[in-house]
């Protein structure tokens, strides 16, 4: 492999770099931060629920939703085969599927629902099957405001002000990290982390959209904190 790593985070190597690039270790655990907040939201707050709902979402996005991702077009250049990636991703959602059932012994039934919903959307955004999904606002929804939500009903089983205010608020965190990481991946992959003239005829890189890709987080970035903190207050009334 030449030039810069298809991602900040990604290795270099054998298999096992392979796997660590596979993972996505960074946003992997933003992402399952949001599961924590939602729980934490929670009036009473059960470990044992949340090890369990970190865990299936540790497995079903770090594992299963990025093999199928690395499936589709090998982006990420991790060398590992499609067979291989298809049995992470199998066996990943069968792990899913195996912790849903103890949460419905433990829980609620409800969890075989919240389960199933997870790994449709996992299959469905990173296979790009639905394209609503695959946009800026379908990645917010997906990978933001679902784990809030989820983390906030294993503890409670239900969802209430409080949970929604701050699901809207992880729905633009993740709009952010995704208007940041879209332009990112192009110059590392498109352009081989060349210098790129924008006074050139490239497609969406003009000075306009150049100042977006900085302006536009900032401005998600800072309505978040505002509803991430009418969130925290809502848990006090």
């Amino acid at each position: 492999m030449t030039g810069p790593a298809p991602a900040w985070y990604a290795r270099r190597g054998g298999s096992g770099a392979g796997l660590i690039t596979l993972l996505h270790p960074p946003y992997t655990l933003w992402h399952l931060g949001y599961v924590a907040i939602g729980a934490a939201l929670a009036p009473r707050l059960d470990g044992r629920v949340l090890a369990g709902t970190l865990l299936a979402f540790a497995v079903g996005l770090g594992v299963s939703a990025h093999a199928l991702d690395e499936l589709h077009g090998h982006p990420l250049g991790t060398g590992l085969s499609d067979r291989v990636l298809v049995a992470l991703a199998v066996g990943g959602f069968a792990v899913v599927a195996a912790l849903a059932v103890v949460g419905a012994a433990e829980v609620s039934p409800w969890v075989l629902v919240w389960a199933a919903v997870g790994m449709v959307i996992a299959t469905a955004y990173c296979l790009e099957l639905v394209p609503a999904l695959h946009t800026t606002l379908g990645f917010g929804l997906t990978w933001g405001a679902f784990p809030v939500l989820a983390g906030y009903w294993a503890q409670t089983t239900s969802v209430d002000a409080a949970a929604v205010m701050a699901a809207a608020g992880a729905v633009l965190l993740s709009m952010a990290q995704r208007s940041l990481s879209t332009p990112a991946r192009f110059v590392r992959r498109d352009t081989g982390g060349a210098a790129v003239d924008f006074d050139a005829d490239v497609p969406g890189w003009d000075g306009v959209e150049l100042l977006r890709t900085w302006e536009r987080p900032l401005q998600l970035l800072g309505a978040a904190v505002v509803v991430l903190a009418v969130a925290l207050l809502l848990t006090h009334r």
